[in-house]
C-alpha cells in the first residue's frame, strides 16, 4: 500500500488565540498524527509513441528506433492491459463484459471480443510455462489431485465439463476436460511415480490399481466428515470424531516438512516421522475397534461412515510411514475454490479454446499467489521477458 503525507494547517482567519487574540505560532516538528485509507481511481492512458528515425551522412540507410514489445503484433493494447484483464477475470472473477462496462465508465471504449483477444494472446505466449508447471508438479514425491465441474456454454443444453487440479505446496496446475473418466486422469498424471493424495473417487483407485509406481493416499477430512454428518442422528459418532482428532493433533504439534528447506526440513522429517510412527498406530487401532463394535442399518449415516472408513483403510493409513504425506487433501480442494467462484461469476467457457485459456491463466495466477507474488506483476514481467527472448520461460517459482 502506498503512503502519502498530507499536512493540515489552520486557515489564516482562524489562526488566533482564543484567550488573548494574538497570532498562533506553529510548534516546529510537533504535530498530531492519524491515518485514513483513501482510494485513487484507476485511469487508462493513451501513450503516443514516437520512434525516432536516423540516417547517415552517406544517405545509404535510414534506421528507426525499435517499437516497444507488443503481445499482439500491430495491436493497440499493452502487455499491462492484457495482464490486467487476466487478473480481473481469473483472480477477481470479473467477466469480460463486466470489465468492458467498467472500462467504459473510465473513458476506454473497448469491445468484449478485444478483451478476449488480449487474454487469448497472453495464454498462447505462456503455454510453455503452463507445461513446465505440470512437469514440475509431477516431479514431486507427493501430489494432490481433485476435480470439480465446469460448464461448456456453447453446447445446448450446456454440457458439463470437468476442471482437474494437481498440486504441491507451492504450485497448482489446472486442465479443463470433457470427461471425469479414468482415461482423463491417466492422461493428466502420465508416467507419474510417487504418492497421489485424493478423495475416494473410484477413478483414482482405477488409475493406481496394479501400478507399482503409484501409491494412493486418501483424505482423512472426507472420512471425518462422514461421522460429522451422521452425528445428529448417532451421537456416538462424537467419539469417532474425537479419536480422529488425535491424528490431526500429531501434525499440529510437529512441523510440516513440505514447507521447509535445508536442515529445518531434515529435522521436521525426523520429528514428524517419529511422532506418527509412535502415536498414530494406537489411535488407528482404537478407531478401527470402535467401528467394528458399532451397529447401524445398512443405509444409515453411521453405517456409511463406518463402511467408508474401513473400506478405504489402506489408503487412509499411508501417512503413517511417510512424513511427507498430508492427512488431508485440503490444499488441493482449496485451490479449486477459486474455480468455483469463477464459475459462479462467468458461468463457464464458450469454447474449447476458452477452457484452455482459463486453465493456463488460472494455473499461472494461482501459482504466483501461492508463492507470495503479485500475479499482475508476475504476468507483466514474465511476458516482457518472453517477448524479448522466446526461449525464456519464467515460472512464478523462479522469482
Amino acid at each position: 500500500m502506498v503512503e502519502e503525507k498530507t499536512e493540515v494547517k489552520l486557515p489564516d482567519n482562524d489562526n488566533l488565540c482564543d484567550c488573548c487574540g494574538n497570532p498562533l505560532i506553529a510548534m516546529e516538528g510537533i504535530a498530531e498524527d492519524s491515518e485514513r485509507v483513501n482510494v485513487v481511481e484507476r485511469k487508462f492512458v493513451v501513450q503516443k509513441i514516437q520512434r525516432q528515425k536516423y540516417r547517415c551522412k552517406c544517405r545509404a540507410a535510414v534506421v528507426t528506433a525499435p517499437a516497444p514489445a507488443q503481445l499482439v503484433v500491430g495491436g493497440r493494447y499493452s502487455v499491462e492491459i492484457a495482464a490486467h484483464i487476466a487478473v480481473e477475470k481469473y483472480l477477481n472473477h470479473m467477466p469480460l463484459d463486466r470489465q468492458r462496462r467498467s472500462m467504459g465508465r473510465l473513458g476506454l471504449d473497448i469491445s468484449t471480443s478485444t478483451l478476449w483477444d488480449q487474454i487469448n494472446a497472453l495464454a498462447g505466449l505462456h503455454e510453455a510455462s503452463y507445461d513446465r508447471l505440470q512437469d514440475y508438479i509431477l516431479g514431486a514425491d507427493v501430489v494432490g489431485i481433485d476435480e470439480t465441474w465446469w460448464r461448456m456454454l456453447d453446447k445446448k443444453p450446456n454440457k458439463r465439463w470437468w476442471v482437474w487440479s494437481i498440486t504441491v505446496p507451492n504450485a497448482v496446475w489446472y486442465t479443463i476436460a470433457p470427461s471425469r473418466s479414468a482415461d482423463t486422469a491417466k492422461e493428466i498424471i502420465g508416467d507419474y511415480e510417487g504418492t497421489l493424495i485424493a478423495d475416494a473417487y473410484k477413478v483414482y483407485e482405477t488409475v493406481t490399481k496394479g501400478n507399482e509406481h503409484i501409491i494412493l493416499a486418501l483424505c482423512w477430512s472426507h472420512a471425518r466428515r462422514k461421522f460429522i454428518e451422521a452425528e445428529p442422528n448417532y451421537p456416538q459418532c462424537a467419539e469417532a470424531i474425537e479419536i480422529i482428532g488425535g491424528l490431526f493433533a500429531i501434525d499440529r504439534e510437529t512441523a510440516d516438512p513440505n514447507r521447509l528447506e535445508g536442515d529445518e526440513k531434515i529435522a521436521a522429517i525426523e520429528e514428524r516421522g517419529a511422532a506418527r510412527a509412535e502415536r498414530a498406530p494406537p489411535i488407528l487401532e482404537k478407531l478401527r475397534e470402535w467401528c467394528l463394535t458399532q451397529r447401524g442399518l445398512p443405509r444409515s449415516g453411521l453405517r456409511k461412515a463406518i463402511d467408508y472408513t474401513l473400506g478405504h483403510w489402506k489408503g487412509l493409513t499411508v501417512f503413517v510411514d511417510d512424513p511427507f504425506v498430508p492427512l488431508t487433501n485440503n490444499d488441493t480442494e482449496r485451490e479449486l475454490r477459486t474455480i468455483v467462484l469463477g464459475r459462479k461469476n462467468h458461468l463457464g467457457s464458450k469454447s474449447e479454446r476458452g477452457t484452455e485459456v482459463a486453465a493456463i491463466l488460472y494455473t499461472l495466477i494461482e501459482t504466483a499467489y501461492l508463492n507470495g507474488l503479485d500475479p499482475y506483476k508476475y504476468l507483466v514481467e514474465a511476458t516482457y521477458a518472453m517477448l524479448e527472448d522466446p526461449a525464456a520461460v519464467p515460472l512464478p517459482l523462479d522469482r
